[in-house]
C-alpha cells in the first residue's frame, strides 16, 4: 500500500450503522491533518472471510464490533498474544497486506475508570454482569494488570463459570469467582467486595428492558460503569442514589483513541474525539 496515497479505515459489524466510531475517526484525521477516512461497513457473518481477503488491499486498518470480535480471528495473519487468549479482536492493523488483530477493549475501560474516578485496577476487586465477547476481552486485561479478584455475573452460569476457568489457567494469581443472576445473595456479596461494577449485558438498549440486577443490591460506596450509553435503569439507580458513576462513551473514546494510536503512530487528538463523539451521540438520540 502507497503510503503517501489516501489511507481508507472502517469499523465492521452485523449490523453496525449505529455506530458513532466514524464521527470520532474522521475529527482525529481532520484535526492531526492525516488524508484519511473511516466509514461504517455492515458485513455479514458468512462474508467475514471475504471481507479480511479485501482488507488486505483496500484498508489501512479496521475495527470490529458484534457479531465479529472472535469470527475475525481464522482470518487475521498474526494476532497479539493476550488478545487471542480473550478470543475477543476489536482493531486490525494492516501491515504490508498482513492483517495483525489486538484488542482495544481493555485499555478503553481502563482508561476510561481513570478519567471518571481516578480508578486504578491493581489489587482493587471488580464484579463484571454479564459474560459476552467484551467480558472475556476485559477479563483478561484487568488479570493481566493484576487485579486481586473477578467477580462475574451471568444468566448462564456455565459460561461464567468457563471463562473463570480460563482467567486462572492464565493468571493464578488473580481469584475467580461466578453466580446467576439470579442469586441475589451472591451478588450481593460480590457487589460488597468489589470497588468497581461493570455492566456488560445488552439490557438497557431498550427503554423497556429490565436491570439484568436488582439495583437495590448496588452498595453507596461502589463505584459503577455501564458500557451502555444510554442511562439504563442501573444507571437510573446510581444517580438517583448518588453512586458515583459513569457511561460507555468514555470507554469507546479511549478504545477509539487506542485504535489512532496503534494505526497511525500518532497520540490521538482526544478533545477532538471527545466533542466529535457526543455531538454523534446526542444527535442519534435526541
Amino acid at each position: 500500500m502507497n503510503r503517501e496515497e489516501k489511507k481508507y479505515y472502517a469499523v465492521i459489524g452485523y449490523p453496525v450503522g449505529h455506530s458513532l466510531s466514524p464521527a470520532m475517526q474522521n475529527a482525529a484525521f481532520e484535526a492531526c491533518g492525516i488524508d484519511g477516512e473511516y466509514t461504517a461497513i455492515e458485513v455479514a457473518p458468512e462474508n467475514v472471510g471475504s471481507f479480511a481477503q479485501k482488507a488486505k488491499s483496500s484498508l489501512a486498518g479496521f475495527n470490529i464490533t458484534v457479531p465479529h470480535k472472535n469470527a475475525i480471528i481464522p482470518f487475521l495473519d498474526e494476532a497479539e498474544k493476550l488478545a487471542s487468549l480473550q478470543g475477543s479482536i476489536n482493531t486490525v492493523i494492516n501491515r504490508n497486506g498482513r492483517l495483525y488483530g489486538t484488542s482495544t477493549d481493555g485499555y478503553g475501560l481502563e482508561a476510561a475508570l481513570k478519567e471518571s474516578f481516578s480508578f486504578e485496577i491493581k489489587k482493587n476487586s471488580v464484579t463484571f454482569i454479564g459474560c459476552g465477547g467484551v467480558v472475556k476481552a476485559l477479563a483478561f486485561h484487568f488479570a493481566s494488570c493484576g487485579v486481586k479478584n473477578i467477580f462475574l455475573l451471568n444468566r448462564t452460569l456455565s459460561t461464567a463459570q468457563t471463562l473463570c476457568d480460563a482467567v486462572r489457567g492464565e493468571f493464578p494469581s488473580v481469584e475467580c469467582a461466578c453466580a446467576p443472576l439470579s442469586d441475589e445473595e451472591a451478588i450481593s456479596e460480590f457487589f460488597n467486595e468489589s470497588a468497581l461494577a461493570v455492566q456488560c449485558t445488552s439490557l438497557g438498549l431498550k427503554s423497556d428492558d429490565p436491570s439484568p440486577v436488582n439495583p437495590a443490591l448496588l452498595p453507596k460506596d461502589i463505584l459503577f460503569f455501564d458500557t451502555i450509553y444510554k442511562k439504563t435503569p442501573l444507571l437510573q439507580y446510581a444517580e438517583e442514589n448518588h453512586i458515583k458513576n459513569a457511561n460507555g462513551l468514555g470507554m469507546l473514546l479511549h478504545q477509539g483513541a487506542r485504535s489512532f494510536f496503534l494505526w497511525t503512530g500518532r497520540e490521538a487528538p482526544l478533545e477532538e474525539m471527545r466533542k466529535a463523539l457526543y455531538e454523534a451521540f446526542y444527535q442519534k438520540n435526541r
